[in-house]
């Protein structure tokens, strides 16, 4: 089959296209269709597939486009993670008990994407819970890396990161509490935008079989993802706000422009490693690289800071902040065996295995005094952001490694650079962003030696979403950005 010139292309492309009449909306869902049918029996991106009500929503789109309609997403394919609710459509979040939930309603997120004209064609594959790195479920099977199928494409968000490399639709939703908008993006080479925390309101992104109410999930965030830079603003922006329910009752969005639009302007900080949880060298190759094209550009550049808070310490912050969340859903049996397995910790162990374990079992009491150190940390990142305007890092220690689906990840092992260190530990990287609720922009910078993606996170000020976005995009413009798989030459 010729391959589509549509099939790649940006979501800012396809809406100039749209609007030239240069192709409609049902040719876009059909590519896009057409992609899924021929590719995903390897890949296995779209668990669910929603192609009848896709197309019919790509008819009212022309419709629309005839009469000329302005929406901010008219016309564009996308999928959505299988996280989020869609009437109609079974949300399961990888669980096999819940494999027959279907909810009546659709998330809120998905409600502002609709309004804005986006044609959504299905949902993408998770893993179970949406707890892991790679994104495989009894329900759904394994989803595979578009650059090398024998290798996760991340998670939790892996099939929406895989549909987007695989050139299924312009756009993806996704979630992020342990790096899932980032490692996906990373591990795929695109693009993904974790938000200020509660920037995005997330009714309706409810685990099964619980009703979708209006909540906000500590450290977690729903968010964008894309193939370039500006697509993530696009879609960011249609989602952002708060829920009309609560505070959108008295308040609304203004988030600040970027704090400059050149890149010579910017002020940033760049960290490549640490020994919490060391890098790889290609990611600090890559990093490095970076580093010397950011210097080339005028854009003024410091390597190590007094400033940047304590990374063991936040580290080790963040696991227990982390696991006291998740702790909350385990079974009876799981939190009792963890308490006592806590319990039986030596007050000198302070790895990040051991505040994972104390994190379960953390009281009221022990919780308040870890939030409000993490109160203090977010003061020290706005003392940060008062002299730099990003910090660029790494997402993960090493591009995307073969499949490894042994049930307890505390037992798995991530080699790097031929040492192997605890799986779990590589929430470190994506909880540098996380734990003080900040924004950060994932974008990929290039490739290793045996053509895996890598990329880097941009971490910006509290609610200046726009200032890693526009460096992101800033980047992208000066340097490149996605490339499709190989496998993808139809």
């Amino acid at each position: 089959m010729a391959k589509s010139q549509w099939s790649f292309k940006t979501a800012v492309e396809l809406s100039s296209a749209l609007a030239d009449r240069k192709v409609s909306a049902v040719e876009l869902a059909e590519d896009a269709i057409s992609r899924i049918e021929r590719h995903d029996v390897k890949i296995n991106a779209i668990c669910v597939r929603d192609f009848e009500r896709g197309l019919a929503a790509a008819r009212a789109a022309d419709a629309e486009l005839t009469r000329g309609v302005k929406k901010p997403l008219l016309g564009i394919p996308m999928t959505v993670k299988e996280s989020f609710n869609i009437a109609g459509l079974p949300t399961t979040w990888g669980i096999p008990a819940q494999k027959d939930f279907t909810p009546t309603e659709d998330a809120l997120p998905i409600i502002r994407v609709k309004d804005a004209g986006g044609v959504i064609l299905g949902k993408t594959n998770v893993p179970l819970g949406l707890g892991d790195w790679q994104s495989y479920n009894e329900i759904y099977g394994t989803t595979n890396n578009p650059f090398d199928l024998s290798r996760t494409p991340g998670g939790s968000s892996g099939g929406s990161s895989a549909a987007l490399a695989a050139g299924y639709g312009a756009l993806s939703l996704g979630s992020d509490i342990g790096g899932s908008l980032r490692v996906p993006a990373f591990h795929c080479g695109i693009y993904a935008h974790k938000p200020t925390f509660d920037l995005v309101a997330m009714r309706g992104h409810t685990p099964p079989p619980l009703p979708p109410l209006p909540s906000t999930r500590d450290l977690s965030v729903i968010g964008p993802m894309a193939r370039c830079a500006a697509d993530l603003s696009l879609l960011l922006d249609v989602m952002a706000g708060p829920d009309p329910l609560e505070a959108g009752k008295a308040y609304h969005l203004a988030l600040p422009p970027p704090r400059h639009t050149e890149m010579k302007n910017f002020r940033v900080l760049l960290i490549d490693t640490d020994p919490v949880m060391p890098t790889g060298s290609v990611v600090r190759g890559t990093l490095e690289t970076l580093a010397g094209n950011l210097g080339k550009a005028g854009v003024k550049i410091d390597r190590s800071s007094p400033l940047l808070p304590d990374f063991a310490a936040s580290s080790r912050l963040y696991m227990r902040m982390l696991m006291s969340f998740l702790a909350a859903s385990f079974t009876a049996e799981s939190y009792i065996g963890a308490k006592a397995a806590a319990a039986a910790l030596s007050v000198e162990d302070n790895s990040l295995g051991a505040e994972r374990l104390r994190g379960i079992a953390l009281s009221h009491r022990d919780w308040l005094m870890a939030d409000g150190g993490r109160s203090r940390l977010r003061a020290q990142w706005r003392e940060l952001f008062k002299t730099y305007d990003a910090v660029i890092c790494p997402i993960m220690p090493t591009p995307a490694y073969p499949h490894d689906h042994l049930e307890d990840q505390e037992k798995r092992r991530i080699r790097i650079d031929g040492k192997d260190y605890v799986y779990p530990d590589q929430l470190s990287w994506p909880g540098i962003a996380t734990l003080p609720g900040l924004p950060s922009t994932a974008l990929p910078t290039g490739f290793s030696p045996d053509g895996l993606p890598v990329g880097v996170q941009i971490v910006g000020p509290w609610l200046e979403d726009r200032t890693p976005l526009k460096l992101a995009e800033l980047i992208e413009r000066e340097f490149g950005g996605f490339k499709p798989p190989p496998m993808f030459d139809d």
